[in-house]
């Protein structure tokens, strides 16, 4: 078993808004974290080589690193990509398809709060910095809390929405708030994703469920130490196989919330 740090990013802001500022690093912060794997030897890796090498495919090199975007923030156009771009490494960003801006219109709703987010046109830019375009479904819901046509619109509509816009296959999901359940992830494979990534603060490895890679979430907040550790392969637990009775019962806390007309983003 290989252990597989996951990185989980968010924005990346001098002044982010408010409600995203909590897992929001700043530029320069970003730019000491990357150097800080780098010269810690350590091999930033594509998501899609971690899932190849989960379901038995060529082996990852020592010491791997996997670099992951949430939502799809505007900032990862004009700050994260440069700075990836700089020292040629790979990520992957999540894009949240209801909020991002079509062509001379307003994004078509998500439940996320309002944010200076990407525009279609610089999704598939992202393509020529060599970035990895994932689906994070359509309006950021908790999947858990959803059944039936709404639950798979948020998974197979998302993955039609960006295979129009790239014009490619895309394989990557990401459950919004790292919530899923086997019902979940049955429908996201049935949809032809390959891979689902979850949170849950675990180190992944090459022995994960491809459909429940677990991350860690880096935010403003977390030390340098706890980042050098992670980064290390220490510092936090590995990933849980099943759930624990808090988690069983926030879910359904947050059910009974959705059932009364309360979805909470």
């Amino acid at each position: 078993m290989t252990v597989v740090p996951v990185l989980a990013y968010h924005s990346v802001s001098e002044e982010p808004p408010s409600w995203i500022a909590p897992r929001t690093v700043t530029p320069r912060t970003f730019a000491e974290q990357l150097d800080r794997i780098t010269d810690g030897g350590r091999t930033v890796v594509p998501l899609r080589r971690l899932v190849s090498a989960i379901r038995g495919g060529p082996p990852l090199p020592p010491r791997p690193v996997v670099l992951t975007f949430d939502d799809g923030f505007a900032d990862f156009y004009w700050t994260v990509a440069p700075l990836l771009a700089d020292r040629d490494l790979s990520a992957t960003l999540f894009v949240t398809t209801g909020a991002i801006h079509p062509p001379g219109g307003r994004p078509s709703g998500s439940l996320l709060p309002p944010a200076p987010m990407l525009n279609w046109r610089q999704v598939a830019g992202l393509e020529a910095y060599g970035i990895d375009i994932g689906g994070h479904s359509r309006t950021h819901p908790q999947l858990d809390t959803l059944s039936g046509h709404r639950l798979w619109e948020e998974i197979a509509l998302c993955k039609r929405e960006l295979e129009d816009v790239l014009s490619r296959p895309v394989s990557a999901y990401a459950y919004p708030h790292g919530y899923s359940t086997p019902a979940v992830r049955r429908k996201v494979q049935r949809a032809g994703w390959t891979s689902g990534c979850a949170l849950g603060g675990a180190l992944g490895s090459t022995t994960d469920d491809p459909l429940r890679i677990a991350r860690l979430t880096v935010r403003a907040d977390t030390p340098p130490e706890t980042f050098r550790l992670w980064t290390e392969g220490h510092g936090a637990p590995s990933a849980r196989t099943g759930e624990t009775l808090r988690q069983r019962g926030g879910r359904a806390y947050r059910r009974l919330v959705a059932g009364l007309g309360h979805p909470r983003s």
